[in-house]
């Protein structure tokens, strides 16, 4: 599996508003999931944000989307903001869990697969404060095997227990 993390920031780059009108908060609400059409649609989806959104993990997410770019290909992406309801106010927060999530995707057994996971900081906002969050994208292409969908599936499972083991929300290292 591919992974790998970006940088958009600035010049008409997308910005990722956190508390959007449509927002629907599972953080509270797990039981609202049913109300995420695109989860509806793809239920692996589903499972990851309920995963992101529970009290256990570091992040919260605000938006997602799933879709197919070409037959038999499938795309999807997911907001991530701190859990505390902020954004990652210095650099140095979001660029240590960009490398501490690619690091333990890597090792990961679940990544035999030909999916690819890109994760894209942003600026962003929410209600407190403007910052950085993650927009992270999943993707697989037609004709890999194991089948799209199902490749993605198992990225979005590598990607969830990734993400419970790293710590964002720690000061960076200094030394």
């Amino acid at each position: 599996m591919d992974v790998d993390w970006e940088v958009e920031i600035g010049g008409g780059a997308p910005v990722i508003e956190a508390h959007w009108p449509g927002l629907i908060d599972l953080r509270g609400h797990p039981e609202r999931i049913g109300e995420v059409t695109e989860a509806s649609a793809y239920p692996p989806l589903a499972d990851l944000l309920v995963r992101l959104n529970s009290f256990e993990s570091p992040v919260w997410t605000s938006k997602c989307d799933v879709w197919e770019p070409e037959p038999g290909e499938l795309a999807a992406y997911v907001d991530l903001i701190p859990r505390d309801g902020s954004v990652f106010s210095e650099w140095p927060r979001v660029e240590q869990l960009c490398r501490a999530l690619v690091k333990g995707m890597v090792s990961l057994a679940e990544l035999e697969s030909a999916a690819a996971i890109t994760l894209v900081v942003r600026q962003a906002t929410t209600e407190k404060a403007d910052g950085f969050g993650i927009t992270a994208y999943f993707s697989a292409e037609a004709g890999s095997a194991p089948p799209a969908t199902i490749a993605v599936a198992g990225a979005m499972v590598a990607f969830s227990n990734a993400i419970r083991g790293a710590a964002p929300l720690e000061a960076p290292d200094q030394s």
